[in-house]
């Protein structure tokens, strides 16, 4: 077992953080956004790329069941997470406010890598293959897999796994920046 980045301690304490974390960005969000028609055109494709990833993760992700490997997690571990940084990543540049930048990768840095580190723990216990799968597949770094090993995107599975609640939310988010570059 590979050693852990993050104490246990403190990783399951800034996991209970990751909700209200949440909410401070959401509100430095739309407190702080200044966006333009440019920054939209350049941030919102970002945002909408890792919808799509967070999306294509979901419909390959039986949680708990079996050990994903298919789809993008041939190509990276925590497509999920990967996807998320993504979409912030498009906001903030939307956003046009270096200021939530900070904010975002300070919450990144400081409470979404050691929940990522706290799955992977449950997921080493959980499945005993997942050591080899993480000696084969990078953390959060995209590499082009060897061989992808079989299975295909389902429906049923992305419903199952409410990952339509994330274009909600980004879609409430695309609606405030355009919101605020017309009467903010």
């Amino acid at each position: 077992m590979s050693g852990a980045a993050f104490p246990k301690r403190y990783a399951d304490a800034v996991a209970r953080l990751r909700v209200p974390s949440g909410f401070l960005l959401v509100a430095a969000f739309a407190w702080l956004s200044r966006p333009s028609a440019a920054s939209m055109a350049v941030g919102l494709p970002v945002s909408v790329l890792g919808l799509w990833l967070r999306g294509w993760a979901a419909g390959h992700l039986e949680k708990n069941m079996r050990l994903a490997e298919s789809g993008p997690y041939a190509w990276v571990r925590n497509p999920l997470y990967l996807g998320t940084l993504l979409v912030a990543a498009g906001l903030v540049a939307s956003s046009r406010r270096w200021e939530l930048a900070i904010v975002f990768g300070v919450v990144f840095l400081f409470v979404y890598l050691p929940v990522i580190e706290l799955e992977e723990q449950h997921l080493r216990r959980l499945f005993p293959e997942y050591e080899e799968y993480a000696r084969r597949v990078p953390k959060l770094a995209p590499r082009r897999p060897r061989e992808a090993p079989g299975g295909r995107f389902r429906w049923k599975v992305y419903r199952k796994n409410q990952e339509y609640q994330a274009l909600i939310g980004f879609l409430a988010g695309a609606a405030w920046l355009v919101w605020r570059m017309v009467w903010g």
